[in-house]
């Protein structure tokens, strides 16, 4: 490794081009975070000059230099950018902004060795002219703008290229448009040099000019650190930008593949191209919470692939590392190509999971799974997904982690646990066979309040009993339950149209409602109060008996929050129902549903503890339909 301290003018005077190497990030610089700032030292570097001050040496910072080999004479010598791509780029956004302007007022003096800066000459000699003439070359995602700008002979050409960024006037649209960062990086920096050269006289237009290339190109300076051919530019990457860096994880592991793919020989733009450039989309870049965490969703992908291959749970704080542990953890270190191979085959069922689109089980799993926000059981999922079972086999597992999950939640119990179970299913079933019968056998071994799996009688007894509205599950959980149970219905009583309905946006509606006093008179026609429902609760506390009318009012209160009271809504109807009596939800629901679940309701004309109850027990054996248990036996 070779370490020198070179100014912006050494570090571009040779016929050489520094690239970005394509598997790197977009260029990111902006006004508001570092161009503001770098143009005020340019330009107290420039006022210095002016005043023939002894100017001082200022730092940009590090640049770290990987040369690559050249075949023959042709060519340019090239040097990959590991780390820094973002100052050079912009220091060649800077260097164009002021050749424009010396050409636009036929400044010559200055003018080829501004120019000297940014392109390299002879391109007779170059492989590649339209790419090697460059003295800087970024990656693909920024080379078509990039392009633009420094081809340009006038700034205000470039108002045709890009129509969309300006105003009738020709200034630079502020609002609304997102601008290429090269575009808006030239209009600024032309800009504020523009700016400056006109605070001095006619006379001293030509020196302005050459004072403010010269605190460029001479008083600023870089480290410039050149590896040598026994260094590991991975190391030397992973130094600088793997603790505490801007960078995600998920950068580091991008560089790491295609680090190994050039070690390999391997065809690093074709991989890119075909295998990894889906995950540079704004999909896989969109920042999700889980928790107090928030982390792009290719990093939450990543770390349930990892998780489903090695079959135990990843520190998501040590990803990078975790995912080099991956690749290495057998005999021979899996190729970049297997990498790749293996990323893209588990993003296809990652997106069918968490998207919850199409027909194909992974897909239809994470629709039926998606209100209960269990991203614990994504890595078991994709590792039934990406198996070689049938698409029967994959639908009768992924049906069983339903009823594994809904049946615990309708019970009351704890999902804390999850990553621990979930993990330790995924190791038991590698070590027999991914089949629905090993998964049946490993979830019906578990034990205690932490994991088991609710058997039948438990869980008919609190589908027809239970509290379980509100104060067991929460709204988009019991909407997921009664849509359920509605297509189940729909099902048993064979429809003949095809019922695709969203029922997600229907509103739960307590038939019976737990405001019911006014409307909704007691056994022997009286009414109750709130108030009368609080000494209740304080009797049973105290352990006082209850009178008979006492008995009939919690009663009531019991049966309101049971699945045989609960029902799906339009949400206009139930705010016009609100709290009012059978009667008239009935009448509503006879004009606006074709629900199964209500129609039962429209030939009532009563609604009370006793209808609540049979109707409990009629939806608590749909439910065992919808989630079956361990076996069919245990249905009595």
């Amino acid at each position: 490794m070779r370490s020198d301290d070179i100014t912006v003018q050494q570090l571009f005077q040779d016929r050489r081009q520094y690239m970005v190497p394509f598997y790197q990030r977009a260029y990111v610089w902006n006004r508001t975070n570092q161009w503001e700032q770098l143009w005020e030292d340019i330009r107290a570097k420039a006022d210095a000059r002016l005043l023939n001050n002894k100017t001082i040496p200022h730092f940009l910072g590090a640049v770290v230099l990987d040369p690559q080999p050249r075949a023959g004479l042709k060519g340019v010598d090239t040097l990959h950018i590991i780390d820094g791509q973002q100052r050079l780029v912009t220091l060649q956004f800077i260097l164009k902004s002021i050749l424009l302007l010396l050409k636009a007022n036929n400044i010559t003096s200055i003018t080829e060795i501004v120019a000297g800066a940014l392109k390299n000459s002879n391109p007779d000699t170059m492989l590649d002219p339209s790419i090697e003439v460059f003295k800087v070359w970024p990656t693909f995602r920024d080379q078509r703008d990039y392009k633009y700008v420094l081809e340009t002979d006038n700034r205000n050409k470039l108002k045709d290229i890009f129509p969309k960024c300006f105003t009738q006037r020709g200034d630079l649209r502020r609002i609304g448009v997102l601008h290429p960062p090269a575009l808006e990086a030239l209009w600024y920096f032309t800009d504020c040099f523009e700016k400056w050269i006109a605070q001095g006289t006619h006379e001293e237009l030509s020196l302005r000019y050459e004072m403010l290339a010269t605190a460029i190109l001479q008083d600023f300076k870089i480290v410039s650190i050149v590896l040598g051919e026994d260094d590991d530019a991975q190391v030397i990457f992973e130094t600088l930008n793997g603790r505490g860096a801007r960078l995600y994880a998920t950068d580091l592991i991008r560089n790491f593949i295609f680090m190994r793919a050039d070690k390999e020989g391997s065809n690093s733009e074709e991989l890119y191209n075909t295998l990894w450039s889906q995950f540079e989309s704004d999909y896989w870049n969109e920042v999700q919470r889980r928790g107090r965490m928030n982390k792009p969703k290719l990093e939450w992908f990543i770390h349930s692939t990892l998780q489903a291959e090695l079959r135990e749970e990843i520190d998501l704080g040590r990803l990078y590392f975790e995912y080099r542990r991956y690749v290495f953890n057998d005999a021979e270190a899996k190729s970049a190509s297997y990498q790749l191979a293996m990323l893209s085959n588990y993003a296809e069922h990652y997106k069918a999971l968490v998207d919850g689109n199409g027909d194909d089980p992974i897909s239809r799993f994470g629709q039926r799974i998606a209100s209960f926000d269990i991203t614990t059981l994504h890595p078991l999922a994709l590792m039934i997904g990406v198996s070689s079972l049938s698409s029967e086999a994959k639908t009768e597992m992924l049906d069983i982690l339903v009823s594994y999950v809904v049946r615990r939640a309708i019970c009351g119990l704890t999902a804390k646990n999850y990553n621990n179970v979930f993990v330790s299913v995924m190791r038991n079933l590698s070590q027999t066979v991914i089949a629905p019968e090993s998964l049946i056998k490993i979830l019906g071994d578990l034990k205690g309040e932490a994991s088991r799996w609710p058997r039948n009688l438990e869980f008919k007894n609190v589908c027809t009993k239970g509290s379980i509205y509100p104060d067991r599950l929460e709204a988009g959980k019991m909407r997921a339950i009664l849509a359920e149970i509605e297509l189940e219905l729909r099902q048993t009583t064979r429809v003949e149209d095809t019922f695709a309905q969203n029922l997600g946006h229907l509103d739960i509606d307590h038939i019976l409602p737990r405001s019911w006093y006014e409307h909704w008179p007691l056994f022997d026609s009286s009414q109750a109060t709130w108030h009368e429902t609080y000494q209740i609760k304080a009797k049973i506390l105290a352990g006082q008996s209850l009178s008979e009318r006492e008995n009939a009012i919690l009663m009531r209160e019991e049966s309101i929050q049971t699945l045989g009271n609960l029902t799906l809504l339009n949400l206009s109807v139930n705010r016009e129902a609100q709290n009012k009596s059978f009667q008239v939800k009935r009448d509503l629901l006879l004009a606006n549903t074709n629900l199964r679940l209500n129609i039962p309701l429209l030939g009532l004309n009563d609604w009370n503890e006793e209808t609540i109850k049979r109707r409990g027990e009629l939806l608590a054996d749909v439910a065992i339909k919808v989630w079956p248990g361990l076996a069919a036996e245990e249905l009595n």
